[in-house]
């Protein structure tokens, strides 16, 4: 296919998973959901499950086919290190609690592919923990106040929680003399009916305390309650309410980043966000989920280390463009703020993948995109962005090339 210009629209994949809200990113791409169908996630990217397509003059073309019929497209270089393109671009709405879950490594993801392989697991099979042989760093910068769960509290804030928490007070001996991981591993394995038993009057409780407006979203409780709203009964309890009390809470405020990187135990609990991340499908998942959970696995690959949350601002780099540092060479991610006077220039060293969040912006003086459209650069390529107004859009890029 001869391309005849660098530069085209990018239309993305809408994913409907169930814990995605409805008006976000509808509002965004500027539908209707009459369905009232969950909008959980906007893929760009060339991911083949659902790869965005190219806006061509003569049609609508992959990403992912246009990418190999011409790998140029996103350098040769890029290209000849990673296999195609290594990052999946997502604005995602988060409206209930993600699962409990952890990344692993590329050495460790590569080990796993190929025991699942000589097991004779199809790769779509759903006890499949490893979908293929990369790792799944993952970078988030919050569009709304977002929360998620991050890594271990301190060793002192866990102990502090099981001497005051009733139900987790026969925990805090086995805590003291066996330490972290050990706890951690022994409340994962609970048999249900233990589950149960233990946790039972705390959900009571932590459902009241938020009734009567005694929590906020600081507390675990808080959180606790939210897994149970509009529940009838209590049912089962996952055994990932533990994770809720032993994890930092951690708020990103909108143009906030944190990054996460394998081995850090996570998950997202609300807002909206844009989320980068190496284009992989490996999660290994210990709770609040229907999905395929494997505690062993998890926990064979989980960080049982104290986390302190590195919220970033953000690092100043071009005119009106903020970076956000990411410790792995498969992306990079910046925001951009243009206004009348301020424009931002810049030459794509890999494809890049910009997308307006607000505001309205002209590139190189041909390419108009409003909130909600994107655009794919490729590599090589120079442009300059342009607004009559305010306007915010993300750059997804390989940096370093």
């Amino acid at each position: 296919m001869e391309l005849t210009n660098k530069m085209y629209k990018l239309k993305g994949r809408v994913l409907h998973y169930a814990w995605g809200g409805y008006e976000f990113i509808p509002a965004l791409l500027g539908i209707n959901n009459p369905e009232h169908k969950p909008f959980a996630e906007y893929w760009l990217g060339a991911h083949p499950l659902a790869p965005a397509e190219v806006m061509m003059p003569g049609g609508p073309v992959s990403l992912y086919n246009l990418i190999q019929e011409d790998p140029a497209i996103i350098s040769d270089k890029v290209y000849d290190h990673f296999g195609g393109l290594p990052y999946l671009f997502k604005v995602q709405d988060v409206k209930d609690i993600l699962s409990i879950q952890v990344h692993p490594g590329k050495a460790e993801a590569e080990k796993g592919f190929d025991r699942e392989e000589a097991e004779g697991i199809p790769v779509n099979a759903p006890n499949r923990n490893y979908k293929d042989r990369n790792h799944k760093p993952e970078m988030l910068v919050a569009l709304s106040e977002f929360w998620l769960l991050h890594g271990f509290r301190h060793t002192s804030a866990i102990e502090k929680a099981l001497g005051e928490i009733p139900e987790f007070n026969v925990l805090l001996p086995y805590f003291k003399r066996e330490g972290l991981k050990a706890l951690y591993q022994f409340v994962m394995e609970m048999e249900q009916p233990e589950l149960n038993a233990l946790l039972g009057n705390l959900v009571k409780r932590e459902i009241r305390r938020k009734n009567e407006g005694e929590l906020n979203k600081e507390m675990p409780g808080w959180w606790v309650s939210k897994l149970f709203d509009g529940r009838g009964e209590i049912g089962n309890i996952d055994r990932a309410v533990f994770s809720i009390y032993f994890f930092n809470i951690v708020k990103v405020n909108p143009g906030e980043g944190i990054f996460q990187g394998a081995g850090v135990p996570h998950a997202y609990l609300e807002g909206q966000t844009m989320e980068l991340m190496a284009n992989s499908d490996n999660v290994l998942r210990g709770g609040l989920t229907p999905k395929h959970i494997d505690v062993p696995e998890l926990m064979k690959h989980t960080l049982f280390e104290s986390i302190v949350p590195d919220v970033m601002k953000g690092d100043p780099a071009r005119t009106g463009e903020k970076i956000y540092p990411c410790p792995v060479a498969d992306f990079g991610i910046a925001k951009i703020d243009v206004s009348p006077g301020i424009s931002y220039t810049n030459q794509a060293g890999s494809l890049e993948i910009i997308i307006v969040t607000a505001g309205g912006a002209v590139i190189n003086n041909i390419l108009a995109l409003k909130r909600g459209e994107a655009v794919a650069v490729f590599a090589g390529e120079s442009y300059t962005i342009e607004a009559s107004g305010d306007c915010t859009l993300f750059r997804a890029f390989v940096p370093g090339m």
